[in-house]
């Protein structure tokens, strides 16, 4: 290392001293300046310079340089005489030159690094992926569009082979080739997809140094294109909708002209395109005003709207609604039925509900429960006599399922295919059940329909009739009733021609005819004309067997009609079932199934000895002083073990509930607990 004396602390020894501060090659011994106050001496003394006022007080042998920069031409001829020969003495001018050129290229360096910092910042916000290469493969410059989509920090990239951060790059093969290659689509290893281009790197010499590849990713870009390819097809979709559209569809924009409409709103107005389309709203109505106009100004929907539209004023009903994007108002759609449609679709759907009501035999035997001995009797002999037109007597208590019969008999017939007509006798007054039956004539009587009206049997001919509750019939009409069971025809009320019929006659009741022949209610010749084919269908109580069977039908029947979902009936729940006696038989199975249904919480699934608080109490309050265990017993401790055993089966009835319990036994809470402290049952509480 040199050591540097400079004589001169002005400011251009000042300048040199800095120069030589940063050197690694000179070391600065010693500032002179006669001034004390001088630049140069100050900045030696915050430098830890030695400093002084004569330069001969620092000539020694150590000295390698001495800089003269106080500008005297004597002072510097002093120096040059006292010095070693080995010293290097230079002047002032010499030493401003230096200083001057050090200074320029302080400055070139300090732009070199600010141009070379903006354009790093340039090249580091571009959206675009930056990487160059040198001849080598190695990554001299990456930006940081680069780093996000390739997962990789700049750190690690630069000075690593291109191969390492981007295993299938071609900037190497473009580096061979000198050749430029644009737009050319692959994917990183991290999955993303790019579009990059790569360019040769060549110098003056016409040599390769290297290479550049500029990339973006297009990830975004083929996902947006699929969302528009969605939209393409959904909007297609929704095109052929609307033209397949058996209703009349219009579209129009938020100025109220037309947009839009299908095949079926030409079909119904009358109105092409062409008079449609870029026309005001109010092109198709002959009679009223627009309703989509309506909806523009009040951006409300309206709905069921009467006016007749097109050139034949087609009566119409108009529902239409606003076109809302974003809170802003596009248009309005209005959609246009025809009533004339509307009123041939609403006859047929009646005629269509009677027809259902009244022809139809909705059952057959594969609906009937049967798993008893006396029910397959039963069902064996409606089969049979379905098979002959003999005509039929179903007997059996009221809810055994007579009806029932009568529905599968007629649809196991050769009369399957024409009506069913179901008649209850006791639901029609005398007055009206003869003419009801046979029918009437014109002028019959006061009220009677012009040109006459049939009767059900004549309704019911080559068919099937049921006659229900038939031991109601008044002596009178048996009588008619039975000469069409021995005449095949009728005569109509008021008329005298007969009327041939061919009808199976099914007759069905619940009273003792027997009796009935026996006090004159019932005419015996009718009833032995009736009862060719007899069917006595037995009572639930003798068939108890079938009640789960029944349960299972029942609650899917009852599902369907409350809208539930119960599954079952749980074993102890049909424990209670099995043990009841059902006088109003499957008639009252079904009711009590269904209160028990209605009753239960939606987050129920089986019906439980809870839902049938109602039965047990009729079966409680249904026991005979005979089933007591009397054993001797006076009257006061009876009565006490009755009601300790009342209060404990309703208390396990509802789970140890007591004020359910109480409710069902009709008495105040209070006094159950004391009815349990008195007969020990407080502790029975399950909750």
């Amino acid at each position: 290392m040199q050591n540097v004396l400079v004589v001169g602390g002005g400011k251009g020894g000042t300048a040199i001293l800095k120069i030589f501060k940063n050197s690694n090659v000179f070391k600065v011994i010693a500032v002179t300046d006669p001034n004390e106050d001088a630049t140069g001496i100050q900045f030696a003394k915050e430098n830890g310079i030695d400093f002084g006022k004569d330069w001969r007080d620092f000539l020694h042998n150590s000295i390698d340089l001495i800089v003269e920069v106080t500008g005297d031409e004597r002072v510097y001829r002093e120096i040059l005489e006292n010095c070693r020969k080995e010293t290097i003495l230079i002047p002032g001018s010499i030493a401003f030159l230096i200083a001057k050129l050090l200074d320029e290229k302080e400055d070139l360096i300090k732009q070199l690094k600010e141009e070379t910092y903006k354009h790093q910042l340039i090249l580091n916000s571009t959206d675009e992926a930056m990487v160059v290469i040198n001849n080598e493969g190695t990554i001299i410059f990456f930006n940081r569009s680069a780093e996000r989509m390739t997962e990789s920090p700049i750190s690690h990239a630069v000075g690593s082979n291109i191969l390492e951060i981007i295993p299938n790059s071609q900037l190497l093969r473009v580096i061979q080739t000198r050749r430029v290659e644009v737009n050319q689509e692959t994917v990183l290893k991290n999955g993303t997809k790019i579009i990059t281009t790569r360019i040769p790197m060549i110098n003056d010499e016409n040599e390769v140094i290297g290479a550049i590849a500029v990339f973006k990713d297009v990830s975004e870009v083929v996902s947006l294109a699929e969302e528009i390819t969605n939209l393409k097809e959904i909007q297609t979709m929704l095109e052929a909708i609307i033209q397949s559209s058996d209703d009349a569809i219009s579209v129009v924009d938020e100025h109220g002209r037309g947009i839009l409409i299908n095949p079926a709103y030409t079909r119904i107005t009358g109105l092409s395109e062409e008079k449609v389309i870029g026309q005001p709203a109010t092109a198709d109505i002959s009679e009223g005003e627009s309703m989509h106009f309506k909806v523009l100004q009040t951006r409300r929907p309206v709905r069921g709207v009467k006016m007749r539209v097109g050139p034949m004023k087609k009566e119409v009903i108009v529902n239409v609604a606003p076109i809302i994007v974003n809170g802003k108002l596009k248009g309005s759609v209005g959609v246009i039925h025809d009533v004339t449609e509307i009123q041939s679709l609403t006859k047929e759907l009646h005629i269509a509900r009677q027809i259902i009501r009244t022809l139809e035999a909705k059952y057959t035997f594969a609906d009937i429960i049967s798993h008893s001995e006396e029910m397959n009797i039963s069902v064996e002999q409606a089969k049979l006599a379905a098979k002959t037109p003999v005509t039929i007597l179903l007997r059996g208590e009221s809810g055994t399922g007579k009806e029932l019969f009568a529905h599968a008999i007629h649809n196991a017939s050769d009369r399957r295919y024409n009506k069913f007509i179901r008649v209850n006798c006791a639901a029609i007054s005398e007055s009206l059940l003869e003419s009801e039956l046979f029918g009437y004539e014109e002028g019959a009587f006061s009220g009677a329909k012009r040109g006459g009206k049939k009767g059900l049997f004549e309704e019911a001919n080559n068919g099937s009739i049921f006659l229900d509750e038939i031991g109601e019939l008044s002596i009178n009409t048996q009588a008619k009733l039975l000469r069409v069971l021995q005449e095949n025809e009728i005569i109509r009320v008021g008329g005298t021609k007969p009327v041939p019929i061919n009808v199976r006659v099914i007759a069905a009741t619940h009273v003792n005819l027997e009796k009935a022949i026996g006090s004159g209610s019932f005419r015996e010749d009718l009833y032995y004309r009736l009862s060719r084919m007899p069917i006595q269908i037995p009572p639930l109580r003798n068939r108890k067997k079938e009640i789960p069977f029944l349960c299972e039908r029942l609650i899917q029947k009852i599902n369907r009609d409350y809208g539930r979902n119960v599954e079952g009936v749980t074993p102890r729940a049909l424990n209670v079932l099995m043990e009841y006696d059902w006088p109003g038989n499957v008639r009252e199975l079904e009711n009590i199934l269904g209160r028990a249904i209605i009753f239960m919480d939606y987050s129920e699934t089986s019906i439980d000895v809870k839902h049938l608080n109602f039965l047990t109490q009729n079966k409680e309050s249904s026991v005979s002083p005979t089933h007591l265990e009397i054993h001797n017993k006076d009257l006061t401790s009876m009565v006490e073990n009755f009601e300790r055993r009342v209060i404990k089966e309703s208390l396990e009835n509802n789970n140890g509930n007591k004020t359910a319990t109480a409710k069902q036994l009709g008495i105040s809470v209070r006094n159950l607990y004391y009815k349990l402290e008195k007969y020990n049952l407080a502790n029975n509480d399950v909750q």
